[in-house]
C-alpha cells in the first residue's frame, strides 16, 4: 500500500444545530461531496462537554441532549483549504458554533 501526505479536517458540531431544515452536520457532508472531497464521515459522540462545561450524554433518560457530531474529512491539504470558507459560511448562516481541527496524516487505500 502506498501512503500519501494528506490532511484530516475534523469538525465538532452539536447534533441539534440546523442549517435550514436539516442538521448542519448533514449539510456539511453533502457540501463536502459537492466540493469533490475524497470522503466524509459523521460520527456521533456518546459523552462530551464543551465550552459551556456541561456534560452531555446519550443515556436513555436524557432526551433532547445536544450531543456532538464529529465530521471527519481526509483529502489533500489544498482541497481542505479550499473547503474551509464554505464551512465557515455555513456555520455563520446556521448561527452555530463549531470547533475545527486540522492535522497532517498519511493516508492510503487498501483494495
Amino acid at each position: 500500500m502506498e501512503f500519501h501526505n494528506s490532511e484530516l479536517l475534523r469538525i465538532f458540531v452539536g447534533e441539534q444545530v440546523r442549517f435550514g431544515h436539516n442538521p448542519l452536520y448533514e449539510e456539511i457532508v453533502r457540501e463536502a461531496r459537492l466540493h469533490g472531497l475524497a470522503g466524509a464521515t459523521a460520527l456521533k459522540g456518546v459523552l462530551s462537554y464543551g465550552h459551556d462545561m456541561l456534560i452531555k450524554t446519550s443515556k436513555i433518560m436524557e432526551f433532547g441532549t445536544n450531543l456532538p457530531m464529529v465530521i471527519e474529512i481526509v483529502d489533500f491539504p489544498e482541497m481542505i483549504e479550499s473547503f474551509l470558507p464554505k464551512v465557515e459560511q455555513m456555520v455563520r448562516d446556521a448561527s452555530g458554533r463549531v470547533m475545527v481541527t486540522r492535522e497532517q496524516v498519511q493516508s492510503g487505500i487498501i483494495e
